[in-house]
């Protein structure tokens, strides 16, 4: 099955957020197909944290719907997050614990049982690369550590969808360059949405853009389809310092 033809595992209809007077996001529409890998770019402010906490049903928008493989996540709560990692930025974690207690306390929250988390344990454990410290205490950890362990946890219950939220932000190039072989990996059997502000990561990791700014969706389409006048920098430029353009039907990539 291509990817123009597989079901909708992200579905963002109409949102929108509004604090008083201040809006957040409005009327922000896509859909992701199974096994793609996007990234969510926009300046810092543009509504990507929000998008991406109702998406996760962390957030109720004040209009709209969201979907994860194919389940609303505001009336289907509990068995949309049974599909869905999520990675917040600056995600917390419980800074006494360690990894390996960290991931059993989640593991046994989810209601995995004693021998599936065993094992799942033993599989975030080497794909994220935290062996070496999973009995120290989190609060110890370095940034880029604290990120590994932030994404074991959200791979713990081997979800479809992946939501990260400016996962690299604080890495160094050697972090980032195993968060990278990390998507590489997962991209095979999971929906990943990843947001940034950094743009080489876009190019990187990611061949569709979703680009907001100032709340609302300016670009949905190919990383090539967004780069052909120029470089992603001035692209980036363009999108957010002359005007608002109108939205684009891109298909996806």
């Amino acid at each position: 099955m291509s990817e123009a033809s597989s079901p909708a595992m992200i579905e963002a209809v109409g949102l929108s957020k509004y604090y008083g007077a201040f809006v957040a996001i409005e009327n922000i529409s896509f859909s992701i197909p199974k096994g793609q890998i996007v990234a969510f770019l926009g300046p810092n402010g543009a509504g990507k944290s929000t998008t991406m906490r109702i998406l996760s049903g962390f957030l109720a928008p004040s209009e709209g719907s969201a979907r994860i493989a194919g389940l609303d996540v505001a009336s289907e709560r509990l068995d949309a997050s049974r599909k869905l990692g999520y990675l917040p930025e600056n995600g917390p974690l419980y800074d006494e614990m360690t990894p390996i207690e960290l991931l059993d306390f989640f593991g046994s929250a989810r209601g995995m049982n004693k021998k599936l988390l065993k094992s799942r344990i033993e599989e975030v454990t080497d794909l994220c690369s935290i062996g070496q410290v999973l009995e120290k205490p989190v609060g110890k950890l370095s940034r880029g550590y604290r990120q590994r362990v932030g994404l074991a946890q959200a791979l713990l219950h081997d979800p479809e969808v992946l939501i990260m939220d400016e996962p690299t932000a604080g890495l160094d190039p050697n972090q980032i360059r195993e968060f990278r072989a990390n998507i590489s990996q997962l991209a095979q059997t999971k929906t990943i949405l990843v947001s940034t502000h950094i743009l080489q990561e876009v190019e990187a990791i990611a061949s569709r853009v979703l680009f907001v700014h100032e709340g609302r969706l300016l670009f949905d389409g190919s990383y090539n389809d967004l780069c052909k006048d120029g470089s992603l920098e001035e692209a980036f430029y363009k999108l957010t310092n002359y005007g608002r353009p109108q939205a684009q039907e891109a298909g996806s990539a």
